[in-house]
């Protein structure tokens, strides 16, 4: 790694995805069946067996129609996609020739990732593979006290007899390598995950070679995007904070990185039917533009069903984020944390800034009376406008009646824009675009 600026650089190509800014998670396997968690073997405690007996010869998606799934992306405005080609449980969404534990030999019948991955770029989006370091079902995989069956059990020497994580890390590696050589050009790598214990119960960097997996995923594909889950301190390119949103630009080192909040939903990654924590559709606006606002990506996760469909639910809010990015996108696309000499907006208001056209973009998360009162900005404007109509918003500051308040309000470097006496109706946030002077 090296720095540039005070961000720091890494081998992969960023420029895109700091550009791009909002993205699709997809997790999707055999928890679809069950329809309560995709950690549902490890909270339930499911032996392999009984998870197999109950759901292996049960998966037929015969609903499942790629397009759909890129028209709802796309229709959203995201601009790539993160799929898991297999999850903690084991299960293979595509054909591998390194296990039977796959969707070729459920019902289904078939690759489940090919047409994914073309009905994807035919939208235009960049292609992101999930890769689960984890894997519960494999013969090789060492079982440990945090596999949901074994939490407990006095018998896990006995059931690692035979097991070698070595043998695993093989497996491993040899997955990573198909999915590099056999979907052409792949943007994203998206490892998931590292748990490190100080009493050597978890696992890490030595049980899934990750210097080594790092070096061959770096030969295959030398500008992908890796995230920072292998548990190395170097090689990686993105943070990957989950289901939470940082109140600033995450830093490594001291230096700011590119980072991007992966969050659902609901409560769920995998389609849960009955889970009632389902957040609105503004939430969902607010917290790409949090993200954005901070230096940020947002990758929000979709959770399809069993029979291969994304749920009336979450449609449903993808349609509201694609209403709203419809008339309010060059406000996130392109977009960053405002530069220095930008004071804090007042509450109810998140900046974001376009280094390249130099404008600021007012999301105006509380709808205040007449005017919007912006520190330090006195000057700094040339014109403001509400971005979805293009309607122009008049700067003319207090009346002369009322300045002797101006110290109420921030002091006279504010800038005062005045606004509609009501909100755009229909407009999830309102947003103020501001041209800057150089």
């Amino acid at each position: 790694m090296t720095f540039r600026h005070d961000v720091l650089t890494t081998d992969g190509d960023t420029s895109w995805f700091v550009r791009d800014r909002f993205g699709m998670f997809i997790h999707w396997g055999l928890y679809a069946l069950p329809a309560r968690h995709e950690w549902i073997r490890h909270n339930e405690k499911i032996a392999s067996e009984d998870y197999d007996r109950r759901y292996f010869g049960r998966f037929d998606p015969d609903l499942y129609d790629p397009k759909l799934w890129a028209d709802a992306a796309a229709g959203a405005g995201m601009k790539y996609y993160v799929v898991t080609t297999k999850h903690h449980e084991g299960f293979c969404l595509w054909d591998s020739k390194l296990t039977d534990y796959k969707a070729t030999n459920t019902p289904a019948k078939r690759d489940l990732l090919r047409p994914l991955v073309d009905a994807m770029r035919a939208k235009g989006l960049r292609t992101g593979l999930y890769h689960s370091l984890l894997d519960w079902h494999h013969p090789d995989y060492v079982i440990d006290p945090h596999i949901g069956p074994y939490r407990e059990s006095p018998d896990r020497a006995k059931l690692n007899e035979g097991r070698d994580q070595q043998r695993y890390a093989d497996y491993l590696h040899g997955q990573v390598r198909e999915l590099l050589t056999q979907y052409g050009d792949v943007d994203v790598l998206w490892f998931d995950f590292s748990y490190p214990k100080a009493d050597g119960s978890g696992k890490g960097r030595a049980d899934w070679r990750s210097e080594e997996l790092l070096a061959l995923v770096r030969k295959l594909a030398p500008k992908i995007i890796l995230d920072d889950r292998l548990d190395i301190p170097h090689g990686w390119d993105v943070k990957t904070p989950e289901q939470f949103s940082p109140l600033k630009w995450p830093t490594h080192e001291g230096r700011k990185v590119v980072w991007e909040a992966c969050q659902t939903l609901s409560g769920s990654w995998g389609y849960h039917r009955d889970e009632a924590t389902w957040r609105s559709s503004d939430e969902l606006i607010r917290t790409l533009i949090h993200s954005v606002a901070r230096g940020g990506n947002l990758l929000l996760n979709v959770g399809p069903t069993g029979r291969g469909e994304i749920d009336e639910r979450a449609l449903s809010r993808l349609s509201d984020i694609g209403r709203w990015m419809k008339r309010h996108a060059r406000s996130i696309y392109g977009c960053t944390q405002v530069p220095d000499g930008f004071p804090a907006p007042p509450n109810g208001c998140d900046y974001t800034w376009n280094p390249e056209t130099n404008r600021l973009y007012v999301h105006v998360l509380e709808w205040p009376y007449k005017q919007l009162v912006l520190p330090g900005l006195a000057g700094r404007v040339e014109y403001a406008q509400l971005l979805n109509d293009a309607s122009e918003l008049p700067m003319r500051g207090l009346e002369d009646w009322q300045k002797h308040w101006s110290d109420t309000v921030g002091g006279p470097d504010c800038l005062f824009v005045n606004l509609p006496a009501d909100k755009p109706a229909g407009v999830a946030v309102p947003v103020v675009e501001c041209w800057v002077k150089a």
